[in-house]
């Protein structure tokens, strides 16, 4: 008999760490410390995603979308960044998920090809588990509502959808969870370690 294929392996260590996740949130009235002081919970997510952007690559075929996908634009300026609340950055990076699961959503009806399905099912299931724990992440009265307008543009190619993506885990979700882990971290967990240390 052999053993668990890759692919199986990396769902069950998924479902192990958003357990995990749902974990903490009932247990810590969703409190985001316990999710932003171990440094090996983001950096999980963006092997992850680059995983996921990688396998879409390797996807034979794909199609262009004849109806395109509007993307969040996910890049930004790291000073205008460290000036806004957490509450700001937070609402922020909510407006990308919410956008960008449409975007998936919307792909996932023109994509028939097996391979590239597989990976937008993948994809959804990760940028909603984002989409709704940011949710339980609040420092101010009140529900978030997706009224909000981010910086947008339109996408034909699968691929750029894992590619913003990733770019939007490795960029403002990371430095998110850095800014938290500065303020909620009690020194010695490890999770105040700038996150430009050990990037790739």
């Amino acid at each position: 008999m052999q053993g668990r294929s890759p692919q199986l392996s990396m769902e069950l260590n998924r479902l192990l760490l958003l357990t995990s996740f749902l974990l903490h949130v009932e247990e810590g009235r969703a409190s985001p410390v316990q999710l932003v002081c171990d440094s090996r919970l983001i950096q999980k997510y963006i092997g992850e995603a680059k995983d996921m952007e990688k396998g879409a690559g390797q996807c034979q075929a794909l199609p262009v979308l004849s109806c395109p996908t509007v993307l969040p634009l996910v890049d930004f300026n790291l000073q205008q960044w460290k000036s806004k609340s957490n509450e700001t950055k937070r609402r922020e990076i909510l407006c990308d998920l919410a956008l960008l699961v449409g975007a998936v959503v919307g792909a996932q009806g023109q994509v028939t090809q097996e391979c590239g399905a597989r990976q937008l099912t993948q994809l959804y299931q990760h940028a909603n588990s984002f989409l709704l724990l940011l949710q339980t992440f609040s420092w101010e009265a009140g529900p978030w509502e997706p009224g909000c307008s981010p910086r947008s543009m339109e996408q034909t190619h699968v691929t750029g959808i894992f590619l913003t993506y990733r770019q939007l885990v490795q960029g403002k979700l990371r430095f998110f969870f850095h800014d938290l882990a500065k303020d909620l971290c009690k020194e010695g967990q490890g999770g105040g370690r700038d996150p430009q240390c050990g990037a790739r």
